[in-house]
């Protein structure tokens, strides 16, 4: 290439500063520079293309909306957003109500809360001809209902980016089985929501869609990285969403924006055409899974995914239906529980949350059993972070690759563009100053070796197995359990990823585990807030701090969890914590 066709691939506005690139650097300088250049633009480009595809269906559906509207003014679209779901499917199964109502309700209130929030990604227009013919599905079980559908589970004809350039332009060849069963159970999935760069934060917020807003305090964030769902559903604009979590991506958004999450047992429910940001990674497992305004939503939604659709459509997923007699179930429960987990000191509003509940279950007749887990500290950094960047992070930095860095995950990211020697050096330097940095950057150096790896994944099984022994010696049949909270500020949960010791810990065993909102933060709460110290008394316990402050009013969680393939034990005992705590405001 000479310097003239350099020249050419040069936008106009910047010829005179290449002209003087080349002469004071010479053509190949200048050529590099070009490469970048074209690079940089083909990202804008891409995220300008993305951008007006959704701007597009937003439109396009608001259009639709209006129409409807002018044609229908007797809809009572108030009342339809005011039913829970199992109301919901009742009434559309009688005919009392038309799916049509139900859908352009919601889809009405979908676009008024992506106006206030930046929830979505964007509008499935297919899901208006599939409402023309969702007739032929009406003894589905989720007949008529519009669903929410988190940006990395595939849709045919839709990009699942994981919030990352390099991802888009790749429109899914067909829907991911979750999708294809909840259409078999007459569900209309309506709409995809976003999510974080890159997924492995609990934030909401990447380069293409920007960030999401959380329902109860614009100033906070909606967490993640099922965000997008936990926005729109604790906005008003679902009733049924599905999300993915592999190390709290369900149960915190549910947790910052006061709706609820279930993360079944890892293989459960089917993971085909659930796009992670990279694959292969098998120490901390991943799953998908619903997230609803109440816990009965999720049992159904549970109940309708896991059918003979699933089971033939992925025969990995073992045929194993969803039990109505365990989620039914008043038998008095023996639980262990805990307020604070060793490792990362919680919120004044976390810890009180399990003390309210736990006091609320004794007065209810179960037995309530004091629980610690076990190694956290050294399991966190040596099990989970060394899992998650087994290869030294290097999947993630070529999946960032083209794709401006979000500052919420700008501090995650610095580790992943630093060199493995370098965070050797850096891990050595600052052990006696912040150890548990120390320790991170030594974790994301990688395990080295497939030897290392198999030892690795020996070491989780291990680990497995010891904490199921320790389970059976306390005699338990659930755990109550802290969840992250309350709602962060912006620009904080990148600088708190310890934190996710109280949700990542139940991917690495592979327990089932769901979040449900129990108090708000009150001012008492913050008062004591102000005394935080935490367990280390280092910049991490100081962030987390700053990150939860200012949340009075803001919601409050739980996490139940149960043993592995005891989902509906886990959500029957998540539906109990739920109808003690109306019980209590009653």
């Amino acid at each position: 290439m000479d310097f003239k066709q350099i020249l050419q691939q040069v936008e106009p506005q910047y010829r005179t500063a290449a002209l003087v690139t080349g002469a004071a650097c010479g053509v190949g300088a200048l050529v590099v520079l070009v490469r970048k250049f074209s690079s940089h633009l083909k990202t804008k480009e891409k995220i300008r293309r993305a951008r007006a595809r959704r701007e597009e269906s937003l439109q396009r559906a608001e259009q639709a909306v209006l129409q409807y509207k002018e044609s229908h003014p007797m809809t009572d679209s108030e009342l339809i957003l005011t039913l829970s779901l199992s109301e919901l499917t009742k009434q559309l199964q009688e005919g009392s109500l038309t799916p049509e109502d139900v859908f352009y309700s919601y889809m009405e209130k979908t676009l008024d809360v992506n106006k206030k929030l930046n929830c979505c990604t964007g509008v499935l227009l297919e899901s208006f001809d599939q409402l023309k013919t969702v007739a032929s599905n009406k003894t589905g079980l989720l007949y008529g209902v519009p669903v929410s559908i988190k940006e990395n589970i595939d849709c045919k004809n839709y990009d699942s980016s994981c919030g990352v350039v390099s991802n888009l332009d790749q429109p899914a060849t067909k829907d991911s089985v979750l999708v294809e069963v909840l259409k078999r159970q007459g569900a209309i999935p309506f709409v995809k929501t976003n999510l974080p760069q890159g997924l492995l934060n609990y934030d909401c917020c990447n380069p293409i869609y920007g960030q999401t807003l959380n329902p109860h305090n614009l100033q906070k964030t909606s967490g993640g990285s099922s965000g997008g769902e936990g926005a729109l559903i604790g906005g008003g604009g679902s009733v049924l969403g599905i999300g993915s979590d592999i190390g709290g991506s369900i149960r915190v958004p549910a947790s910052f924006c006061g709706i609820c999450g279930f993360k079944p047992t890892a293989g459960r429910l089917s993971t085909q055409g659930v796009t992670p940001i990279y694959g292969g990674q098998k120490s901390v497992l991943a799953t998908s899974g619903p997230m609803a305004r109440d816990v009965d939503s999720l049992a159904l939604c549970m109940q309708a995914l896991l059918s003979d659709h699933m089971f033939h459509l992925d025969p990995t997923v073992p045929p194993v239906p969803f039990n109505d007699q365990i989620y039914q179930s008043s038998k008095p429960l023996r639980i262990g529980y805990l307020e604070n987990d060793g490792f990362s000191q919680p919120s004044p509003s976390m810890a009180r949350g399990v003390r309210e509940i736990k006091a609320l279950l004794e007065q209810a007749g179960h037995t309530l059993v004091p629980y610690s887990p076990l190694k956290i500290s050294h399991i966190f950094y040596e099990l989970i972070v060394k899992g998650v960047a087994a290869d030294g992070t290097i999947s993630m930095r070529q999946k960032l690759d083209g794709s401006p860095v979000d500052p919420t995950i700008r501090a995650q990211a610095f580790p992943i563009y630093t060199p493995v020697w370098l965070r050797k050096v850096l891990s050595f330097l600052l052990k006696p100053l912040s150890p548990r940095s120390s320790a991170m950057l030594n974790s994301l150096c990688g395990v080295g070796s497939v030897q290392n790896l198999w030892k690795q994944h020996v070491a989780v099984e291990d680990y497995m197995s010891e904490a199921i022994e320790d389970w059976r010696r306390y005699d338990i049949d659930v755990l109550l359990y802290p969840v992250i909270g309350p709602a962060f500020n912006f620009l904080y949960c990148c600088r708190n990823t310890h934190v996710c010791s109280y949700t990542i810990l139940f991917n690495l065993l592979n327990f089932p585990a769901g979040t449900v909102p129990v108090s708000t933060v009150t001012a008492e709460d913050e008062e004591e807030l102000k005394h935080f110290k935490g367990i280390y008394q280092d910049h991490w316990d100081k962030s987390f701090k700053e990150a939860v402050s200012g949340a009075e009013g803001l919601p409050v969680a739980v996490q139940c969890v149960a043993l592995p393939w005891q989902d509906e034990l886990c959500l029957r005992f998540m539906k109990e914590v739920e109808q003690l705590v109306k019980q209590s405001r009653q």
